[in-house]
């Protein structure tokens, strides 16, 4: 009897490991390298929307997702003084894109993925680069510190500074500075009672947002040099930016220590690649099309990714390089367009013209209150897209439209 297939999959982060249970599911032998040392990710809270959601029923694991969620009620916009520019309910969400919305912290999300996957399959502290791509005729090579692995298909989901991608497109400018920086916590705040928010202010912006586990999920994010750090601590750079905001921001930054804020530049890949693979390589999520935060898609992509190429790359399916044409067929115009939107969101809410806020603020208020529905449409083509297979678990629980 023939061996299944053998992927490696470079990077064992939330597109990854995704990857790895779904190639997994459809018959592949898996191999995760990791470079870090575990898998506890660096990072904080993830947002997921309907569309991952859905993507993770496939690997049958998006109501136990669903079960996460802790938003419930209304949540919205604000100014900095805490005016509410708009206000939208999980309920019309849910209404219009057939789900909730999950915020969790990537640990849980890291945790749910890696229990899908056989003992054995994620190997941590395993450096791994990229020897040969392969073609039809041979396998792909994925060099180690305990040699060289072959492989039928290799899976580069080693991050925004890939060197998957690197290897397949030498001539590409990679990713480029998007114009600001990002902090972020995850931290108890006792006496914490407060709808979800963002606060757009001007060239800042601030997320405040509870979790189920009674933790507190808040970011933020300001238009600065690139490489900049605090003089003294980045905890004291939020009191500075951002200390006289609305409550409950204050009690949020006064609640964290320290070394509880994550600071980080944020980069985005301005010009499309040529294709999301070469030879028997695929790149998924921030290697294949990193994007700004500003609408919360980064990783949801990459699930969306992770399991569309699974699809493609059916070990009974296609011809590989068959399968492979076709996931960069389905991602790239997607992906694409959602990157050149949350650039132009990012433009919008990190705006510093005041006369330009006035007007943005004015705009956001007239659209909300002539309803919610007409401030989701911004995720119309977003939130509400479905894997190319079913059966969906959503769709037992989705809230049917009057």
């Amino acid at each position: 009897m023939a061996q299944s297939p053998r992927a490696v999959v470079v990077g064992g982060g939330i597109g990854g490991l995704t990857a790895a249970v779904a190639l997994h599911r459809r018959g592949w032998r898996v191999t995760v390298l990791e470079r870090a040392g575990s898998l506890e990710p660096v990072g904080a809270g993830i947002s997921l929307a309907p569309n991952s959601l859905r993507a993770l029923d496939v690997i049958g694991l998006g109501d136990e997702i669903r079960d996460l969620a802790a938003w419930q009620g209304d949540g919205g916009l604000r100014t900095p003084g805490g005016r509410w520019l708009s206000r939208t309910s999980t309920a019309a969400l849910a209404e219009r894109f057939g789900g909730p919305l999950v915020l969790l912290h990537r640990a849980t999300l890291i945790k749910s993925l890696a229990a899908q996957l056989p003992e054995g399959t994620v190997r941590t502290t395993a450096e791994a680069a990229l020897a040969d791509p392969g073609d039809d005729d041979r396998p792909a090579r994925v060099s180690t510190p305990d040699g060289e692995l072959e492989a039928e298909l290799v899976v580069g989901a080693d991050g925004i500074r890939s060197a998957v991608r690197l290897e397949l497109f030498p001539d590409h400018p990679g990713p480029v500075y998007s114009g600001f920086t990002t902090w972020r916590v995850v931290i108890p705040v006792p006496g914490a009672d407060f709808a979800s928010h963002e606060t757009w202010g001007r060239g800042r912006i601030w997320g405040t947002h509870p979790l189920k586990d009674g933790r507190v999920y808040a970011y933020a994010a300001a238009r600065v040099p690139a490489g900049g750090r605090a003089t003294d601590d980045e905890r004291a750079e939020l009191v500075r930016l951002f200390g006289d905001w609305h409550d409950p921001i204050p009690g949020v930054i006064g609640a964290a220590r320290p070394e509880d804020v994550l600071r980080h530049d944020v980069h985005h890949i301005a010009e499309p690649l040529p294709a999301f693979h070469a030879g028997r390589v695929a790149l998924i999520g921030d290697a294949a099309h990193a994007m700004p935060p500003t609408l919360g898609q980064g990783g949801n992509q990459a699930i969306e990714d992770a399991i569309v190429l699974a699809h493609h790359a059916g070990p009974r399916t296609a011809p590989l390089d068959a399968g492979l044409a076709a996931y960069t067929a389905a991602r790239k115009p997607r992906t694409t367009a959602i990157a050149r939107k949350a650039v132009q969101v990012a433009r919008l809410n990190m705006m510093r013209s005041r006369p330009g806020m006035v007007l943005r603020n004015a705009a956001v208020a007239a659209v909300s209150k002539a309803g919610p529905g007409l401030f989701l449409r911004s995720f119309d083509g977003i939130a509400d897209w479905r894997p190319p297979q079913a059966p969906y678990a959503s769709e037992e629980t989705r809230v049917s439209t009057p």
